[in-house]
Order: C-alpha cells, then sequence, then structure tokens
C-alpha cells in the first residue's frame, strides 16, 4: 500500500513549497497552465467555449473544477490492486492553489466526507493562495455574449440524459448540456445526439460545452490505470457547475438519472463496495450542494427523475416518437469498447454489451416503455441458453435474479435496502418514494429476465 499526495501547480511562478501530512507519501506534481496560462487537461477546453459565447465563470467556479481535474487525475490514475492495503481504499492527499484559499480550508472536512462517500477513498484536501500576480484563470470574453440559457444539463450520451434534454426542450427550457468524455466512443454519442436533438428542436438555440477531460497514463509514477471511475461525477457537476456560474443568476442544473441507478441498492454483499456507484446518490448530491452553498455560488441541483424508473421515464417522454427513433444512438454500456480487439471484425464495432447492469436496466426499460426488447446487443437473445454466471454473460443477469428472489421472499426488506448504500437523512419525508422507485425498478427488470435461465457452468 502507498499513501499517494497529488500537488497541483498553476505554472512556473507557482513555486510554493508542499509539507505532505505523511513522510511515507509519493508525491505526484501535476502543472494545470500552459505557457500562456491557459488551463489544460480540458479544462481550457470548456472555459474557451463559455468564451467564444461571451461568458465568463467567477473564479471560486474556476477553482472547483481545477479541484475536480485534480480528483480525476488520482481517481483514474493511481491503481486501487496496487495501492490499497485492501485491494480497493486508496489514501489521497490534494493540495491546491486556490482564489480565496481561506473560504476553501473551512471546506475541507465537507468535501473530504463527500470524496469519502463518493469513491469509498480516504482524502485530505488541502489549500493554498495562488502565487502572487497571478493572473485569472478564466478568460475575458472579447465577443458580445450570444448565448442566455435558462438551465444546464448533464448531458452524458446516455438514455436517461437525452430524455432529460429532450423533456426539457419539449416545454420551452433553452438548456446548455455539459459533457465530459475521454474516450472517442462516449464523444461520438454525445456529438450525435445533441445534432440532432438541435435539428428536432429547431427553433431553441441550443448550446453544447463539451470537454476532453484526462491524464497521461503516466502522470503517477510507479501505478497502474485505475478504471472504476467512483470520482467521475464529481468532475461532471463541477463543469456544469462553471458553465451555470458563467450564464449568472440563480440556476438550477439538471441530473437525469433514474431512480433504480440513482440510489443503486447492491444487488448482492460483493456489489456493496467495488460494484456499486454512488454518482447520483442523494446524500452526495446533498454534500454537493452543502459546497456550492459554502463557496456562494448560486446553482441548485435538481433530479426530476428520481422517482421514476428507467421504463417510467420511457413511457412519460414528451416525444416518444423521436425518442424511439434516436435512443439507438444513445450509449448505456459500462464497457462499449470491450470487444475492440475480437478476432471478427464485425463484432469489434462500440455497441451494448446487453448483459452488464446499465445494459439490463435499459433493455428492461425499452420493454417496459414500448413493448419490445431492444436486439441491437452483442448477446441479443437472453434466452436463447443457459447463461454462465462464472462468466460476464450470466453475472449481472444473476445477480438480480438473487435480489428478485430475496424481495420476492420478504418484500418487507426493501425498506431497509434502500438504506444500504447511503443514509437518506437529507430526505426524510421522501423514504416511500425512494422505497417505491427501488421496488418498481426491480420489477421492471425481472419482467425483462422472466424465463432466463443462469447458473455456473
Amino acid at each position: 500500500m502507498r499513501h499517494h499526495t497529488i500537488i497541483a501547480r498553476l505554472g512556473p511562478g507557482d513555486g510554493t513549497s508542499i509539507s505532505p501530512s505523511r513522510v511515507d507519501t509519493q508525491e505526484t506534481e501535476i502543472n494545470f497552465v500552459d505557457g500562456e496560462f491557459r488551463l489544460g487537461y480540458g479544462l481550457g477546453q470548456a472555459l474557451d467555449q463559455l468564451c467564444e459565447l461571451g461568458l465568463r465563470p467567477s473564479e471560486t467556479a474556476v477553482d472547483l473544477a481545477l479541484l475536480a481535474a485534480a480528483i480525476t487525475a488520482a481517481d483514474t490514475r493511481i491503481s486501487r490492486a496496487a495501492d490499497a492495503q485492501d485491494a480497493w481504499t486508496r489514501e489521497i492527499d490534494l493540495h491546491l492553489p486556490v482564489y480565496d484559499a481561506a473560504r476553501w480550508q473551512g471546506l475541507a472536512p465537507l468535501i473530504a466526507t463527500t470524496l469519502n462517500f463518493l469513491t469509498g477513498d480516504r482524502w485530505g484536501v488541502y489549500f493554498r493562495s495562488r502565487a502572487a500576480g497571478a493572473r485569472d484563470l478564466a478568460p475575458r470574453p472579447t465577443k458580445l455574449r450570444t448565448a442566455n440559457p435558462t438551465t444546464v444539463c448533464l448531458f452524458s450520451g446516455g438514455l436517461d440524459s437525452f430524455i432529460g434534454a429532450i423533456d426539457l426542450l419539449a416545454r420551452g427550457e433553452a438548456p446548455m448540456l455539459v459533457s465530459h468524455y475521454w474516450d472517442g466512443i462516449t464523444s461520438t454519442h454525445q456529438a450525435y445526439c445533441a445534432e440532432v436533438m438541435k435539428r428536432r428542436f429547431g427553433g431553441t438555440t441550443l448550446h453544447h460545452i463539451r470537454a476532453r477531460v484526462g491524464f497521461p497514463t503516466d502522470t503517477v509514477e510507479h501505478s497502474a490505470v485505475e478504471d472504476t471511475l467512483r470520482g467521475r461525477s464529481f468532475l461532471f457537476f463541477s463543469l456544469a457547475v462553471m458553465a451555470a456560474d458563467a450564464i449568472g443568476g440563480d440556476m438550477v442544473m439538471h441530473v437525469p438519472e433514474n431512480g433504480l441507478i440513482s440510489l443503486n441498492v447492491p444487488l448482492d454483499p460483493l456489489r456493496l463496495g467495488a460494484l456499486s456507484t454512488r454518482t447520483t446518490h442523494p446524500f452526495y448530491m446533498a454534500r454537493f450542494e452543502d459546497l456550492l452553498k459554502g463557496l456562494g455560488l448560486s446553482v441548485r441541483l435538481e433530479n426530476p427523475y428520481a422517482f421514476m424508473t428507467k421504463g417510467q421515464m420511457a413511457k412519460e417522454c414528451a416525444d416518444i416518437p423521436f425518442l424511439r427513433k434516436e435512443a439507438k444512438h444513445t450509449m448505456s454500456c459500462s464497457s462499449p469498447g470491450s470487444r475492440r480487439y475480437d478476432p471478427d471484425p464485425n463484432e469489434r464495432t462500440p455497441k451494448h454489451c446487453g448483459r452488464c447492469v446499465p445494459c439490463l436496466i435499459r433493455r428492461a426499460a425499452i420493454l417496459e416503455g414500448w413493448g419490445t426488447d431492444d436486439t441491437s446487443y452483442r448477446i441479443p437473445d437472453l434466452r436463447a441458453q443457459v447463461l454462465d454466471t462464472n462468466k460476464a454473460e450470466g453475472e449481472h443477469v444473476r445477480s438480480f435474479q438473487l435480489a428478485l428472489s430475496r424481495l420476492a421472499r420478504k418484500p418487507g426488506r426493501a425498506r431497509f435496502d434502500i438504506h444500504r448504500p447511503g443514509p437518506l437523512i437529507d430526505h426524510p419525508g421522501k423514504l416511500s418514494d425512494y422505497e417505491a422507485v427501488y421496488v418498481a425498478g426491480l420489477q421492471e427488470v425481472g419482467r425483462l429476465l422472466h424465463g432466463v435461465q443462469a447458473r455456473p457452468l
């Protein structure tokens, strides 16, 4: 096990001496600006796009994005297998230069609590003032403002965010879509979906901010790439907050996510840690909002689908014909590129695997919403043969079947299960709603899996 310290630097003028919390830590310095004092690693890309629209975020919002990028560097470039004592929980300190160090340092305990819950690691966060004379990181627009969005919406390229954007546009909103990506697969789906919506809702100006945020594989020496990506939503949220802050006023940031995935109750004991994400869990979102309030940023998070299943979202979308036509171009799979090295060249095209948890929930949603199982998957027919639970083809199917079996034997357990991923203390009056969406979401998948056989082979 190794303790890690990530030190963010802002150019050659940032030479402040850092005292790590531990003498045995491995230090990694990352310079986040180039010679023109422009933020790198995708942050400058997002700022440039806002600047082109005549928009400029506050330095506080930029600092939040810088923090998120440092988290991303640590989360994706420090190996859990090699650097965690239990092959999961890493110990990571972050040191960042910010515009208002006193304000940030007062929020350090909240940030650590938020990150510990989100990623399952142990974080320490430390802030220092930017070097004397350092320029502002947000470029000043040289053009008049040309964008006046009414709201901001996370846009991942998946089915939920596509429905969320459609619903906003259909009711007359002018959302600014915000995306981040690293791989080409995600980028392609995001760009396509945004473009078809621009054509569909031609009477509304639709702006799309996209940033390719990521770090070289050798950013942290002697550590392998980490692909669990538990901190990705902190980056996603922070980029959207930066856009919302640039727009100005009291802004709502929409986080379109179905209630089953948002709660993400572990399907079996093994999924409690390594296989259970908390990217939009209510506790995490509440702590992120606490952080925004502490920073004085007038942005409020809202998930309008917190108590809806994915199938209900599909069934109640404001433009079902358009959704049905374009849904195949959205990407919900957790590993769409897993077959890029398949011996058969016809199988190398990235597409939904059809068997992971997101794919099964998506297939169940389409069956629920439109009465048909979308078969554009690598595994189109779940009933064609007995699925081997010792392999990827049957592992998650069996997890769902076990969860459904336990719930059928003891329906009352649902009121306790919903608390297993994390506290719901921020919404005490909504516990019955969380229970209802959890049960409805599982039953939705159960209808998809009716007659499917999965066992060790």
